[in-house]
C-alpha cells in the first residue's frame, strides 16, 4: 500500500492572549478594591470614597464640605454629582471589563478559529469601552474636587491608595487592549503535512 499524506490543522494559543485574559482578571480585582474603599481622598480626620466617607473621633471641626458631625464612623457618601458620576463610571468599567474578560476566555476556549476571532474582536471593543470609562472616572474625580476645594475646611488633601489602584486598573486595561490588538489572527493556525504508511 502506498503512503498517504494528510494535512493537519494545528491551532496554537498565543501567550499574549492568555496574558490579556489574566490582565482582565486583575482589573476586576483592582476595580472591586477601588470601589469598596473609602481611601480615594484623605485629609486630617477624614476619608472619602465613592460610596461612603469616614470621620475619625479626633477630627477637627468643622468637617469638610459642611458635613454635619454625627460622631466617628462611616456614613453614606455626600451627594456631590462628581462622586456619583465617578462611581457610575467605575461600575460601568467593572462590568464591561468582566464582559471583555469573559469574551477573551471564550475565545481562548473555542476550537473554531472563526468563532475565536469574533470573540477576540468583540472583546477588544468592549475592553476599550471599559478603559475609556475608568479613565473618565479617574479624571472627573480630581478635576471636580478641585472646584470645591474651598469648602474642604482642610489645608492638606491627598489622594489615597484606592485612587492609585484605579490608575493601576487603567494601566492593566491598556495592556490587555494592546495585547489583544498586537497578536495577529493568522499566527494562530498552522498546517502540517504528515505521511501515513499503513
Amino acid at each position: 500500500m502506498a503512503p498517504t499524506t494528510t494535512i493537519e490543522t494545528i491551532t496554537i494559543t498565543r501567550p499574549l492572549k492568555v496574558i490579556a485574559f489574566i490582565c482582565g482578571l486583575i482589573v476586576i480585582i483592582l476595580l472591586l478594591m477601588a470601589l469598596v474603599s473609602t481611601d480615594w481622598l484623605m485629609a486630617v480626620g477624614w476619608r472619602q470614597g465613592l460610596f461612603s466617607h469616614c470621620v475619625t473621633g479626633d477630627a477637627p471641626t468643622p468637617l469638610p464640605f459642611n458635613v454635619p458631625n454625627v460622631g466617628a464612623g462611616c456614613q453614606k457618601a455626600r451627594d456631590a454629582p462628581y462622586i456619583k458620576v465617578a462611581a457610575g463610571l467605575c461600575i460601568l468599567g467593572l462590568l464591561t471589563d468582566g464582559l471583555a474578560t469573559l469574551l477573551t476566555g471564550l475565545g481562548l476556549r473555542s476550537k473554531d478559529h472563526r468563532t475565536k476571532y469574533k470573540f477576540y474582536r468583540i472583546a477588544v471593543y468592549v475592553m476599550i469601552a471599559s478603559l475609556i470609562s475608568v479613565l473618565l472616572a479617574l479624571v472627573v474625580y480630581p478635576v471636580c474636587f478641585a472646584n470645591e476645594l474651598n469648602e474642604g475646611n482642610r489645608t492638606v488633601w491627598e489622594f489615597g491608595w484606592a485612587y492609585g489602584v484605579g490608575w493601576g486598573a487603567a494601566i492593566f486595561l491598556f495592556g490587555a487592549v494592546v495585547l489583544l490588538l498586537c497578536d495577529k489572527e493568522s499566527e494562530e493556525i498552522y498546517y502540517k503535512e504528515r505521511k501515513v504508511v499503513a
